[in-house]
């Protein structure tokens, strides 16, 4: 029986990478998979998932009207759907996405953030956690050795921002991860 999958992290823990090996690994073994990410992430092309090891590949795109009920339930050939930076799923997508997994037999492995900069749940992340049969946290660590489990925005000089709005899409130069204890110490005058 298919599952849902989701694996989470903070930013920078190679949740791209993985996803990537995974497609590999069933391509190798002749089985078709089937790749998105979301529309909204041009940070290496929009339709390309790449990882900072410099692996990168094309994958279809999602926005907040994709329907994968519709465009995945009459494919019989695929083994397994991976979807990148599944924060930005609708709750409707994730529902859509369990079902699937369950009624089509089809395996999906979402991979994405769990939290924002301010430490507040995407709506993706949240259903996802909700609906997943099978969530793992992908490990990284913040720049005092502790596990990191939070995100950081940082503005060009490498300050830290407290506000604005919740997608703000950028890699390094924008966010870093963070564990809890920095992540609250580093807030200005305590305000997240």
């Amino acid at each position: 029986m298919a599952k849902l999958f989701f694996r989470y992290s903070a930013m920078n823990a190679g949740k791209s990478t993985s996803l990537l090996q995974i497609a590999y690994n069933y391509e190798e073994q002749g089985q078709a998979v089937q790749l998105f990410t979301a529309g909204i992430d041009d940070r290496s092309g929009r339709g390309s998932i790449s990882s900072r090891l410099g692996l990168q590949r094309p994958a279809s795109v999602f926005d907040a009207d994709t329907d994968f009920l519709a465009l995945l339930t009459p494919r019989t050939d695929l083994a397994c759907v991976l979807i990148d930076e599944s924060q930005f799923l609708t709750p409707v997508q994730v529902r859509q996405l369990h079902q699937i997994a369950h009624t089509v037999d089809i395996p999906t492995i979402c991979f994405g953030l769990r939290s924002d900069f301010q430490g507040n749940p995407f709506p993706g992340a949240a259903y996802l956690l909700t609906l997943a049969d099978d969530i793992e946290e992908i490990k990284t660590i913040c720049a005092c050795g502790r596990k990191a489990t939070m995100n950081i925005r940082i503005d060009a000089q490498g300050r830290r921002v407290c506000e604005g709005q919740q997608v703000e899409i950028g890699g390094n130069e924008r966010y870093r991860q963070a564990c809890a204890r920095c992540f609250y110490q580093e807030a200005d005058n305590g305000k997240i």
